[in-house]
């Protein structure tokens, strides 16, 4: 083990592999935590490497599990949450029904959201509509009973409802 101001000695290697195994044999070193990648060919622009489009596919599948995760936090659902451990790394098999499923439950969380939100949204006008409805009863109510006639409050005062000399009554038409 190395020490505390010290790294440990390293050595220097490179690897040759057939493209078919180096998959594997990259995701195993990685696992181990032991091997530092060297690029010898940084004047290569990233888009111009053979491995872009499997870096975008694992980029967004990142996205797709941020998206996922701050979803489920922000319900307060509970997670199983292991330190330490790190998953092996998919085969690329494997990685297509990731991306399909990650793909599934992303599009099915926007539409269960886009529904909660419309749901909230008609709530909203309904509660709003009912009480436009109580209020209006309650004018209704008040109109119709015969009694509360001499205590009906005017409008405008009692010059603004005269009308050449005649008082004026306010009611609704049926």
């Amino acid at each position: 083990m190395g020490s505390l101001f010290r790294s440990e000695e390293m050595t220097l290697c490179q690897l040759f592999l057939q493209s078919e195994a180096a998959y594997a044999c990259v995701s195993e070193l990685g696992e181990l935590g032991l091997v530092q990648f060297r690029d010898l060919n940084p004047d290569v622009n990233a888009f111009q490497r053979k491995f872009v489009n499997e870096v975008r596919r694992c980029d967004e599948m990142e996205r797709k599990l941020r998206y996922l995760e701050k979803e489920i936090r922000r319900d307060g659902i509970p997670m199983l949450e292991i330190p330490g451990e790190v998953p092996e790394a998919p085969q690329p098999r494997e990685m297509i029904d990731l991306e399909a499923t990650f793909e599934k439950l992303e599009n099915e969380l926007r539409e269960v959201n886009q529904n909660a939100e419309a749901l909230k949204r008609n709530y909203l006008e309904l509660t709003e509509l009912k009480h436009i409805l109580r209020k209006t009863q309650v004018f209704f109510d008040e109109m119709a009973d015969p009694s509360r006639e001499e205590e009906q409050v005017t409008l405008l005062g009692e010059e603004g409802l005269m009308a050449g000399g005649q008082a004026l009554k306010l009611g609704y038409a049926d």
